[in-house]
């Protein structure tokens, strides 16, 4: 799998910064190549059978638990290294932490993603990205690896909007969805089906002290 870097002024790289600084969030369908939609896929189901993802948790140092009232999926950390096809992934999520700083001047210093798998009934309640006492991570992006998704399946992200409407996103493979992560209450609904996604977050340097 060769790199995917591609220019910071790319049409739809520079589409998802408009949306970003009008809506604070945007949707973009076909985000990723099908290839490589397919191979994250693929790297994720053959982790989850070699029993690489855990449950996540929820909270943050002391207080991380697991808690499947709240949230069921499994996850696994990626990091530079770990594969082709993830660093494939990662190079185009640089590219858009790129564009965002170009047009938004956010000051976002680093990227951080996992894979999420939710087997089926899994759901992960209500919440906003961003914890009180760690305010670094700025921008969330998730990216669907669900081949023929299809409604009866479940498993919508529901975004609750500024306006105080709803909008619900099928995840259907290649889509990505970005939004601030401070800003924007969301929650996955359960699914019918394994849902696949790698979920992630461009952060700044944060209010820590040195």
């Amino acid at each position: 799998m060769r790199a995917m870097h591609i220019s910071h002024d790319h049409p739809l790289l520079l589409r998802i910064v408009d949306d970003l600084a009008t809506h604070g969030w945007s949707r973009q369908d076909l985000f990723l190549p099908h290839a490589l939609t397919q191979a994250l896929a693929g790297e994720c189901r053959a982790r989850a059978a070699a029993g690489e993802l855990a449950p996540a948790a929820v909270g943050r140092g002391p207080a991380l638990e697991v808690r499947e009232g709240i949230r069921g999926d499994r996850i696994l950390w990626l990091d530079p290294g770990q594969s082709e096809v993830c660093d494939a992934y990662l190079d185009v999520m640089n590219s858009l932490r790129e564009a965002l700083n170009r047009g938004l001047f956010m000051g976002l210093e680093d990227f951080e993603s996992h894979f999420a798998l939710y087997p089926p009934g899994a759901f992960y309640r209500r919440h906003v990205d961003r914890f009180r006492d760690d305010d670094r991570r700025s921008v969330s992006a998730v990216v669907y690896l669900n081949e023929g998704w299809l409604p009866d399946d479940g498993g919508q992200l529901r975004m609750y909007l500024k306006d105080d409407t709803v909008h619900d996103v099928l995840p259907a493979g290649g889509c990505l969805v970005v939004f601030l992560s401070g800003e924007m209450p969301h929650e996955v609904l359960p699914a019918n089906r394994d849902r696949l996604s790698l979920t992630g977050w461009f952060r700044r340097r944060g209010n820590e002290p040195f």
